[in-house]
């Protein structure tokens, strides 16, 4: 199958990364290529380092970029990017210029109709971005117990509905396994009420992000993923980070305040001593939305933000 993507705010996050030529790069989200193809055209002797857990965009991005993997500027690393100290140190690198996450899933995994991402396309009920991991969607509807599905569809999806849809699960699954996504939008539908399946979109959505989310742990994997790094990061480095949804925004934000916190000062001090500033500074106070033309070219890009942050000095320096 050909991998399709459209990459959200292409241009916008590598620039956020201020790429220098000759420094070590690491793309935690190689998906269809596209943030690796811009770093890459800004690098001359340095090295991009990209991640994916998706066995199909590794296989995709070894034959687009055959010749660049060849002269040992672009290095593809199989592995989820919560690995991203561990699998760099593994690579001899123990330090980066720059990170760039592009989070939640590709344009292809939707359409894909057999991965199970999509409520549009009746397949099995998988949603493993890693093929190799054993947990599935399946395995959570039918097996994980009723208040662990109402965690789940209330926290990852902010579903107002996520009691009522795990009861309805519960009592499908009593009767037959629920092996498929078309099966499990039908007892999405059933447990709405008629006047809110009229609004806010197809009625599995939130449903769907939240099996997604808990199947690959993506608000565990990216905290992990984050603090190494944060702790990575060279004098100067940077990471940009684009989220789709307010969960991965919130950690974001968060963690990056956190990093370029301030200690609280007496008023009227003229200066915050060297000692007393932060390691890091905010690149971007707001997030970074797609333009007007890229969201209607584009409707997926709508809901995309982007943060950045840069690191200014390490500890002791």
């Amino acid at each position: 199958m050909a991998f399709e993507h459209v990459t959200v705010l292409q241009k916008e996050a590598v620039a956020l990364l201020a790429v220098k030529p000759d420094g070590i790069y690491v793309d935690a989200t190689l998906g269809g290529g596209g943030h690796t193809g811009e770093i890459l055209k800004e690098l001359t002797t340095g090295t991009l380092y990209s991640f994916d857990q998706d066995q199909t965009a590794i296989v995709h991005n070894q034959k687009q970029y055959e010749r660049e993997i060849a002269d040992g500027q672009l290095v593809l690393v199989f592995q989820n990017f919560r690995t991203l100290k561990q699998s760099l140190n593994d690579l001899g690198v123990d330090q980066v210029d720059g990170v760039l996450y592009d989070l939640g899933v590709s344009s292809v995994q939707f359409d894909q109709g057999d991965r199970g991402f999509s409520y549009n396309h009746d397949a099995p009920l998988d949603m493993r971005m890693d093929r190799r991991q054993d947990l599935t969607a399946k395995v959570i509807v039918n097996d994980w117990p009723f208040s662990d599905l109402v965690r789940v569809l209330t926290r990852y999806g902010e579903d107002r509905f996520g009691k009522a849809i795990a009861r309805k699960i519960e009592q499908a699954r009593e009767i037959k396994p629920i092996e498929t996504t078309f099966d499990l939008v039908e007892i999405i539908k059933e447990a709405i009420p008629a006047p809110a399946r009229r609004h806010g979109g197809h009625p599995a959505k939130r449903t769907f992000q939240a099996l997604r989310v808990a199947v690959n742990d993506e608000l565990g994997a990216l905290e992990d993923s984050l603090t190494q790094a944060l702790d990575l990061l060279a004098v100067h480095g940077r990471i940009s980070a684009i989220s789709f949804q307010s969960q991965e925004d919130r950690l974001i934000k968060q963690m990056f305040r956190e990093k370029a916190a301030t200690p609280d000062l007496p008023r009227g001090l003229p200066l915050l001593p060297e000692q007393m500033q932060a390691d890091y500074e905010l690149l971007t106070r707001k997030a970074i939305k797609p333009s007007e033309e890229e969201q209607t070219e584009n409707h997926r890009s709508a809901s995309a933000q982007l943060r950045g942050i840069v690191r200014l000095k390490r500890e002791g320096s």
